[in-house]
């Protein structure tokens, strides 16, 4: 990734000098940068706070979620790793409790999140729709069709259960197995900007979520012994649950924790509201920015939150660089 304090450097004029005492207080930290747009701008943003704010010499190491919780429990690095999603990286929860890691926020306010979803302008027109029940009494309101995860995905199992459970041939209600996450994201959105019928399966924080005014069929009440048997494709005891958020952390060693105090704070206090980084990353993509740019459209816009998470030294440093 470009450093994005010379990138600053170039909208703001110049960065102010940060004391000797300031650096030698943080020290080096590595960060670990996801592999996708959003875990870029989390590890962006903690990357300036961090140089810029607290005088740490920062590292971005290039990562994934099984890649960086190996390290992690490996060789105990890198310090810090925005977006790691646990329900991905199972073995997070055993270095927690053996003392090696500390969750320090949750990256995005409500988690990850997943969703059956109808336009908002279907719900305005037929409220009803914003049920289950409701769609399966007119599924022609809906176009007739359920837009589903293409096979091998972790969803298409959980969604291809809750078709059964609902009994989607009964009510009418055709399903499309979508081949790729392209052909999904581009079904609702030729659907949504020509006000057509819409009803499908999509996940948050993401782009479309970010762009398009959708709103989230209720399923019922969350049941985990339903949703652990929707998930395993051995199980035939499939019921109606709705889906869980998934935890999604910004996480630290224990190590870094301890000798670097003020940053571990920082740290805690990075979260974002799932429409927040929707939004953000639909800026991304309809401006064919880079990850860089949507870090500095995010610090430029919302600086009356992120000072709220700096410390007052921190908050010195950066006034009026935005």
């Amino acid at each position: 990734m470009k450093k994005l304090p010379l990138y600053a450097l170039a909208l703001t004029g110049s960065l102010l000098p940060l004391t000797a005492n300031a650096q030698a207080e943080c020290g080096d930290v590595s960060v670990g940068e996801m592999n996708w747009t959003s875990g870029g701008i989390a590890a962006g943003v903690i990357e300036f706070f961090l140089e810029q704010g607290y005088g740490c010499n920062v590292t971005v190491v290039p990562s994934a979620t099984t890649t960086a919780i190996t390290s992690l429990a490996e060789n105990n690095e890198p310090d810090i790793v925005p977006e790691l999603w646990v329900n991905s990286a199972p073995a997070y929860f055993r270095l927690e409790e053996e003392g090696k890691l500390v969750k320090a926020s949750d990256t995005f306010s409500d988690g990850g999140t997943e969703h059956w979803l109808v336009p908002s302008y279907l719900v305005e027109e037929h409220p009803e729709l914003a049920t289950i029940e409701g769609i399966l009494e007119n599924p022609e309101l809906v176009g007739g069709r359920f837009h589903n995860c293409p096979d091998g995905w972790g969803c298409r199992i959980v969604n291809d259960s809750l078709i059964q459970a609902f009994d989607f041939e009964e009510h009418g209600m055709e399903v499309f197995n979508h081949g790729s996450g392209e052909t999904l994201a581009s079904a609702m959105a030729s659907a949504y900007e020509n006000e057509e019928p819409y009803f499908g399966y999509y996940w948050g924080p993401t782009a479309p979520l970010g762009k398009y005014d959708m709103v989230s069929v209720d399923l019922g009440e969350y049941d985990e012994e339903i949703h652990s048997c929707n998930q395993d494709v051995e199980c035939d005891s499939v019921g109606v649950s709705a889906f869980p958020a998934a935890g999604v952390f910004n996480v630290t060693t224990t190590d870094f924790a301890e000798r670097a105090p003020e940053a571990f704070a920082l740290v805690e206090n990075v979260s974002f509201s799932n429409d927040q980084m929707s939004q953000l990353l639909a800026w991304h993509s309809d401006n064919q920015a880079s990850v860089d740019e949507a870090i500095v459209y995010f610090l430029q816009n919302n600086q009356e939150q992120w000072m709220g998470w700096l410390n007052e030294e921190a908050q010195a440093n950066l006034e009026g660089l935005f």
